[in-house]
């Protein structure tokens, strides 16, 4: 089976080269179709091909206006030449996509997968939720990372129950089995060498619950805290609520820092505020690979995480349930032992990229041979 897997801003490198290797691992020939990433390195292929079609002539830095700018004059002119060669493919699986509105209108004339990593735009602007809603509409099959996932597509934007597919979001194991790696310079010395280490990795954004991280870390001082991630959003009201023993990293972390950083974390707390359209988080599958403890709101996919024994859940959006969570794993270093054993055993199993590829496969045979 000929597979296309289409990223064309390279949001996730560490998501689109583990699926196209596994994928690869399992039989099938798999290209990724993609954009040179800005941002650092990407792991080399294994067993599949790259392709970087998309905005090979932009410049300016990463993230800036200018070349924002630039990828939106090429975007159409790339579409178009992703058309011509997604006619060599059985499946084009979309991953993720720079501009829906257009897009909807410009997709190559094949079976089509989309993962749906956001439900809905976490952060909506004009159109783009009316956009998603024509995307789904438009593939063959979506695919989304858990069951709430799959009941929100289907019981609350009306798609058919056949049309939406859980497969697991993989466990990424290649960063966990990477070696060396370095610390990032803003976490070594000074305050950062008191005791356990509790992790907050990430794009900083909104709904990530940083307010109420912050708030709950209020009487916690016999552990240090890390917040780890490129901001997207004003950081001077977070360093305000922040004591002494809390430490900010706001940049992107490169993948010789990443290992590092999450090694020496004893526990990993995602603290995401309320929302229904959220699905899973990368992080999240970074922690499990790690063995790592992990504490989670109730939002999203997280619950079927914890019920598999892989996570502590505490309820969103209430400061004192997370302190209370992230007071008793500082203190108990069995129990971090016993949550990171569980976590373990689901990357190794349900959460495994070899599990999700299988998954996947069996997803795209049904778009080929419809019942």
């Amino acid at each position: 089976m000929r597979v296309q897997i289409v990223d064309p801003s390279a949001f996730t490198p560490p998501y689109d080269h583990a699926l196209s290797a596994a994928l690869a691992r399992a039989g099938a020939e798999v290209e990724l179709v993609t954009s040179r990433f800005a941002y650092g390195d990407v792991p080399a292929p294994d067993g599949y091909a790259v392709r970087e079609l998309f905005y090979r002539r932009s410049v300016g830095a990463p993230g800036s206006r200018l070349r924002r700018i630039g990828k939106l004059a090429t975007h159409v002119p790339d579409m178009l030449r992703l058309r011509r060669l997604a006619a060599g493919a059985d499946v084009v699986h979309l991953q993720w996509l720079t501009a829906p509105v257009l897009d909807v209108h410009l997709l190559p004339d094949r079976p089509l997968v989309l993962t749906a990593h956001d439900l809905l735009p976490r952060e909506p602007r004009a159109g783009q939720v009316r956009a998603q809603r024509q995307l789904f509409e438009r593939v063959s099959a979506v695919i989304v990372h858990s069951e709430y996932g799959r009941r929100q597509l289907v019981d609350r934007l009306d798609l058919p129950e056949g049309k939406v597919h859980v497969v697991h979001h993989g466990a990424f194991a290649q960063i966990a089995a990477s070696a060396g790696g370095t610390l990032p310079p803003e976490l070594v010395g000074g305050t950062s060498g008191r005791g356990p280490v509790v992790l907050f990795f990430g794009l900083l954004r909104p709904y990530k619950g940083l307010e109420t991280l912050l708030r709950a870390w209020r009487g916690i001082d016999a552990a240090r805290l890390w917040i780890v991630g490129r901001p997207m959003m004003d950081l001077a009201p977070l360093r305000a609520l922040a004591t002494d023993s809390v430490r900010f990293v706001p940049r992107f972390v490169t993948d010789a820092e990443m290992p590092a950083v999450f090694r020496q974390a004893d526990v990993i707390v995602l603290p995401y505020a309320r929302t229904e359209r959220f699905d899973q988080s990368g992080v999240l599958a970074t922690a499990l690979a790690f063995g790592k403890p992990v504490v989670l709101t109730d939002v999203g996919g997280f619950s079927e995480v914890a019920a598999a024994g892989a996570a502590r859940l505490v309820p969103a959006q209430d400061p004192g349930a997370l302190h209370e969570a992230l007071t008793e794993l500082i203190g108990d270093p069995a129990a971090r032992d016993r949550l990171g054993a569980s976590a373990l055993a689901a990357a190794r199993g349900a959460y495994s990229w070899d599990a999700a590829a299988l998954a996947t496969l069996a997803v795209y045979k049904g778009v080929l041979t419809p019942s």
